[in-house]
Order: C-alpha cells, then sequence, then structure tokens
C-alpha cells in the first residue's frame, strides 16, 4: 500500500497544470557545447575471484570443496558465530564430513586424480561408509544433474544420496558401478522433493576393498554452460558494456596456464591475496562465456604482481591469437577455436598498495609496466592497454604514504609517490589509457590530522571516523571522488598537453559506496556518480562498478535486480551510449567541501549548481531531443525551471521516474518490491517540472529546432 500511496502522489504531481515558479531552482541548459558522446563503457562491472563470491553469485556448482583441497575430518563442537555480514559471507565453506570411522579415510597422496591428495575410504562389509556435505540448497521439483569419478576394489558397491528432509521417503538414492583400477565418470540425476536450505549430499558405498573419490559435481539442470541462469538472466537486463575480470588482488597471484583445460583436472589452490580455497572452476575460458552470456565485451587484467611479461604476453595469444598458432591451437584444444579478440587489457591491480602481492616502488614498477606493454602488443598490436595508476587523493586516503614510510600523507600532484604522474612521466607509448580506483566508507568522514597520526576506529584505514550528515550530504559524498579526480585529471592535462592530443582516457574500473545496503538511498548516491561522471566524458571514457554481482540481490536459488541494479538500468536504457552530455549550470551552487585532500588542487563539491537537485543534461542522436536526469534527495517535491540555449524544448516529453515510499526502500529476493521505475508522460508549464521527492527521474523532450 505505501508503494501504491507513492505512485499516486508522484502522479498527481506531474498532473499539476501550473506549477509557481517562486523559489524554484534553475537549470540553464546549454545546447550550444555538446561533449564527447557517452560511451558504450561507461556503465561497465567488475568482478573477481573474491573468496566464494564468484561460485556462489555466478557459478551454478552447488558442492564446495569438489576437488577435495581440505582434508575430510569430523565437525568439532564450536561455540556458535553470529552470522556474517557482508562480503564476508563469500568466504564461508560447507566442508565434507565422514560417513562411518573417520580413520577409514586417507587423503591419499599417491597418484591422485587432481591436486595434492584424493580420498581413499577403505569399506568393511555392510556398514556404510563415505562423506557428506550438508547445507545444500534446493527447490522443491526442479531437476539436479552431477557426475563423480571413481575408482576401487570390484567389490566396492557405491551410492549417491541427496537428501532433503529426515525420513526415508525425504531422499533420492542413485547407485554407481562396478569400479575398477582406473577412474571413470559416473553420472547421476535427482528431482528435489521439496525445497529446503539443509539438504545433504552424501556419498557411501558397502562391501569389500576400497575405493578413491576423483572430484564430484552438482548443478541445476537449468544451468547456462555451468552458469546460474537465473542471475545471467537479470544482469543480461543490463547491458553493462564490459566486465573487468578476473581483476581485483586476487589477480596478483593467478596462475592463468592452470585456469584452463579441462575443468576437472585443474587443480585447486589457496588464493594467498584473500587467503581462500579456490575450485578452480571458473578460469580464462569460462570468464569469456560469461562475457558472451551478458552480451558484454571482456577487460582482462593480468597478472603483475607474482607475474611476468612472458606469461601476460602468452595470455593475450591464448584469447587472441588464431588457431594456427601455438596457444591459438591449445585454446582450440580446450573447446574455443575462434579468437576471442579481447581488445582491452589492464596491467596489474592496484600496484601502488602495500596489501599487494608482488608489490614494488613507484619506480621498479615502471620498467615492469613498460615491459609488460611491450611484450603484450608484440602479441597483438591492435589491443589497448590500461595502465594501473593512482592520483594523489587515493594515495592519501588509503594512507599509503604512510604505510610506505613517507613523512605526510598529503601527497601533491606529480610528487614521488603520484603513481599516475609516473606513467606519464615515464611510459608514454605503453599506455592509451589509466585506471583509478576509488571507495568512500558510507556515514564516515576521512580526517587527514588522524590520518598523519595513524589513528583507526575497527577495521578501517587510519583517518577515518564516523560522522553524522544529512541526506543530501550522505547522497553527494561518493561523487566528490569523482569531481577531485576530474580536478586531477584537468591538471594533469595542462602539465602534459600531449594527452589530449594522443586520446590519453582514464578509467575508473573499480569504485563503489560501501558500507551500507541496496535501498533507495544508495540508489540516489549512485544516480549523483553516473551524473558526475558524465561530466567528463571528454577523458572519462570507462568505469567498471564493484562488485557487478552487487547489482542483484540473490540467494542459493533466488536472485532479483537490487535498487543499485535499477539505477544502472535505469541510466543504460535512458542516459546511455550516443548521447552527448552538455553543460548545466545554475544559481545554486552546491555547498563546499570541508576538507582539501590535495594541495594545489581546488576543493569543489560534486554536483551542478543546482542545489539541492542535481542534474545532468545530454543531447540525444542527430540533436533532435534532449535528455535530463534529475536526483532529488530531498523528501519534498522540487520546482526546476529549464532555460534552454540553442534549442527550443517541446512542451511535452515523457519521464522515467525511480522511487519509493521512503528512503531505505529495497528490493529483496522473497519480498515485494518497494521501488519501482514508472513512466509518465510529462509536460512542461512555463518552462518548470515538479520533480518528485527521494526520485531519480530522467526526463526527454523533442526539440522543436535542433540544437547546432
Amino acid at each position: 500500500m505505501r508503494i501504491r500511496a507513492a505512485v499516486l502522489l508522484l502522479f498527481a504531481v506531474k498532473c499539476l497544470t501550473a506549477w509557481s515558479t517562486a523559489g524554484a531552482v534553475i537549470a540553464r541548459i546549454d545546447t550550444t557545447h555538446p561533449a564527447r558522446p557517452i560511451s558504450r563503457y561507461e556503465y561497465g562491472m567488475f568482478i573477481e575471484n573474491l573468496g566464494q563470491l564468484v561460485y556462489r553469485s555466478l557459478w551454478a556448482e552447488m558442492l564446495d570443496d569438489r576437488k577435495f583441497f581440505l582434508p575430510i575430518r569430523p565437525m568439532q563442537a564450536t561455540t556458535p558465530r553470529k552470522p556474517a555480514k557482508g562480503f564476508a559471507r563469500v568466504f564461508v565453506l560447507r566442508h565434507w564430513r565422514p560417513i562411518g570411522p573417520p580413520a577409514a579415510i586417507t587423503m591419499d597422496r599417491r597418484d591422485p586424480f587432481v591436486g595434492a591428495h584424493s580420498p581413499r575410504i577403505a569399506l568393511a562389509g555392510p556398514q556404510p561408509r563415505g562423506i557428506r556435505q550438508s547445507g545444500l540448497a534446493l527447490v522443491a521439483a526442479r531437476h539436479y544433474a552431477g557426475y563423480i569419478y571413481l575408482r576401487g576394489s570390484p567389490g566396492a558397491r557405491v551410492q549417491v544420496t541427496l537428501r532433503w528432509g529426515a525420513g526415508r521417503t525425504a531422499r533420492q538414492r542413485v547407485s554407481v558401478g562396478p569400479l575398477d583400477r582406473n577412474y571413470q565418470r559416473f553420472a547421476f540425476d535427482f528431482t528435489a522433493g521439496q525445497s529446503t536450505a539443509r539438504a545433504r549430499f552424501e556419498i557411501t558405498a558397502t562391501g569389500a576393498g576400497q575405493y578413491h573419490i576423483g572430484t564430484v559435481s552438482l548443478m541445476p539442470t537449468d544451468n547456462i554452460d555451468g552458469f546460474r541462469r537465473d542471475t545471467v538472466e537479470l544482469l543480461r537486463q543490463l547491458r553493462s558494456g564490459f566486465w573487468r575480470l578476473p581483476g581485483g588482488n586476487f589477480v596478483s597471484d593467478f596462475n592463468w596456464y592452470a585456469s584452463v583445460g579441462p575443468r576437472d583436472k585443474r587443480p585447486p589452490f589457496l588464493d594467498h591475496a584473500w587467503n581462500a580455497v579456490q575450485s578452480n572452476d571458473v578460469g580464462l575460458d569460462e570468464f569469456m562465456t560469461l562475457c558472451r552470456l551478458l552480451h558484454v565485451a571482456p577487460y582482462v587484467t593480468v597478472n603483475a604482481g607474482f607475474g611476468d611479461a612472458h606469461s601476460a604476453a602468452a595470455e593475450v595469444r591464448y584469447l587472441n591469437a588464431p588457431p594456427g598458432t601455438r596457444l591459438g591451437a591449445l585454446r582450440a584444444r580446450n573447446g574455443h577455436p575462434q579468437p576471442y579478440g579481447v581488445k582491452f587489457w589492464n596491467i596489474g591491480n592496484e600496484p601502488y598498495g602495500p596489501w599487494e602481492l608482488g608489490h614494488t616502488s613507484l619506480r621498479d614498477y615502471l620498467w615492469k609496466n613498460n615491459e609488460f606493454a611491450r611484450a603484450m602488443r608484440r602479441a597483438d598490436p591492435s589491443i589497448v592497454i590500461l595502465a594501473s595508476g593512482a592520483m594523489p587523493d587515493e594515495m592519501t586516503i588509503e594512507g599509503i604514504a604512510r604505510k610506505l614510510g613517507y613523512s605526510s600523507d598529503q601527497i601533491r600532484l606529480c610528487s614521488a609517490q603520484d603513481w599516475t604522474c609516473g606513467y606519464l612521466r615515464h611510459s608514454w607509448g605503453d599506455f592509451s589509457g589509466i585506471t583509478e580506483h576509488w571507495y568512500a566508507r558510507a556515514g564516515m568522514r576521512f580526517d587527514l590530522a588522524r590520518a598523519r597520526a595513524g589513528l583507526r576506529v575497527g577495521h578501517m584505514e587510519p583517518g577515518y571516523v564516523p560522522t553524522h550528515q544529512t541526506v543530501l550530504e550522505w547522497v553527494r559524498a561518493p561523487s566528490n571522488r569523482i569531481r577531485l579526480k576530474a580536478e586531477q585529471w584537468e591538471a594533469y592535462e595542462r602539465r602534459f598537453p600531449a594527452m589530449r592530443r594522443k586520446h590519453i582516457f582514464m578509467a575508473i574500473d573499480e569504485y563503489a559506496y560501501t558500507g551500507a545496503p541496496a535501498t533507495l538511498k544508495l540508489a540516489l548516491a549512485y544516480a549523483m556518480v553516473f551524473n558526475e561522471m558524465l561530466r567528463h566524458t571528454n577523458f572519462l571514457r570507462m568505469a567498471a562498478f564493484t562488485m557487478g554481482v552487487s547489482t542483484i540481490d540473490y540467494t542459493r536459488t533466488a536472485a532479483v535486480v537490487n535498487t543499485t541494479g535499477l539505477v544502472f538500468k535505469l541510466y543504460r536504457d535512458h542516459f546511455g551510449p550516443g548521447l552527448r552530455p552538455v553543460p548545466v549550470t545554475g544559481d545554486s551552487p552546491q555547498p563546499s567541501p570541508q576538507q582539501q585532500l590535495v594541495p594545489g588542487i581546488a576543493a569543489q563539491s560534486a554536483g551542478s549548481p543546482t542545489y539541492p537537485l542535481d542534474v545532468q543534461a545530454a543531447l540525444g542522436p542527430h540533436r533532435r531531443h534532449l535528455v535530463i536526469a534529475v536526483v532529488n534527495a530531498t523528501e519534498t517535491a522540487q520546482p526546476l525551471v529549464l532555460r534552454v540555449r540553442g534549442a527550443q524544448l517541446a512542451q511535452r516529453g515523457r519521464d522515467w521516474a525511480m522511487t519509493g515510499a521512503h528512503l531505505a526502500a529495497a528490493n529483496r529476493v522473497g519480498h515485494r518490491p518497494q521501488v519501482h521505475v514508472s513512466e509518465y508522460p510529462v509536460q512542461l508549464s512555463r518552462g518548470a517540472l515538479s520533480v518528485p521527492p527521494i526520485s531519480i527521474t530522467i526526463y526527454r523532450f523533442p526539440l522543436r529546432r535542433p540544437a547546432r
């Protein structure tokens, strides 16, 4: 009812034919100076193998540790822990436990099927012995299929069982065999008798002798090439342009050679960047398949941590070389004869950070970056290479100068600790673009004096302290990082005029507003981020949101687009590629920032000078219509007067409004959606609009006289 009331109120506001312009916000839109068109890569996504993130959200495999990296031990009695929050949940692995005496199970290192060892289980006549994994999620009447590799004594009689309840009828059992001395693949399938989040999968045997388990798999039969159908179909709707992968800290320990080939024979490993066990099922080819399923371009980050230039060039050849070449032929043998044609390549991830495996100084890393770039271009001259930069704001806010022993946390533009400037000074010709990362912490304020003293709150980086913010301050906070990035970039362009001649571009290929749930309030903040990024399309050509799956709310069996995904879809559908942003000015400047983070760079707030609204505008194809995106983070309708230079707006248009009954409104699995995008006809009244409260609205008006 609350949503219905909000929609009726919105409709009533839009039906007003007259609106007093007294005290209205004025937006002056200049259609005579359009910027570079919005790139199809402005709404990209980033994903990495952070713990079990990929395997929980995208990959359809239901069994953890299916290649038996960990030993099989009885469950120990422990004190119950509080449920994990946020990304911590992706680190939780379900373990295999013994059925029968634990001493009957040996992790046999002699001739393992894959990895360091395989389970060997000694039998004792009619007593079932084997292993089980609990906590699987099933949906009633859904079909599941799997397989298992086994070898052992001919007298071993093996069964696999799926249990969804305690009774004898609440299970399905399949016999497999007979066994011999060589590993064989046995298939099985089940139909779940009821829905549960506590199902159990068992492998047991009776008889004489012993048996080895090589590996085992179980997936819902509606998977698409191994990926979850539900999450893939939702993410495809976002039309994200590209996904950056595998990316992140994970890539500094990633061996791409071991990530290709038959999936069951790829060894599992411990990812040292995140201290997490990886099954190694989603490798290079699977990531390329994911991009195909999502209809996006792949953007690959190579390992410049523990990796080397030769391996990076080989990775380029594996993905892009024709099948007649050595590595192209290897790709073809792995089932992918056609080259993937990956265009965008990123050298390393956050190499400036001491947290990165293989971290080194800027001076030494520049040598490494240049070696990588030259080797990769020899492998494929057509690729676009991006260097991994960090401007002074990133070096300051992340406290990197202090961690590296420098005397000050406030780094000046083009000082010795400015990584982005380092590339501009010493790596010309070895990159086409430079990447930047930023993360804003919800409800936190960065205090430079506390950062210099190394003072921290909990596990936050030094300098962050809780702060009370108005809704407008909270919503604007992350977009301030975009404005600061843009100001620094423009300062680089003044120092290095060749940047414009050579069309060097910026890619913000990791960003997020962390520590806040996906609600309408967070969507308002991301809409302001989009508006700010789109003010700088002349050089900001790519952006990748962290993480791509943060745009959906998902459980192990269901998923919906959340409010973050909804605002991405709204902008991609109605303020997307091909539009040309135009300047917006006004008489109501945004409040000034409290702190100057980068000496010599003026501190300016993000947003258009249309406070309390944020307004961005763009010309459509052939200059036949004008599109206007407006963020209203206040709880009252706001009058907005449009004054357009260089064109005349038609009085009637359309709008798409995203709103809900309150700021905490959210879209979650198992609940009725609380936030919607609704389309309406709209009519100007004396050049004025009424912008609904707590809303993101995109207006589209035909132009009576095309802008020139």
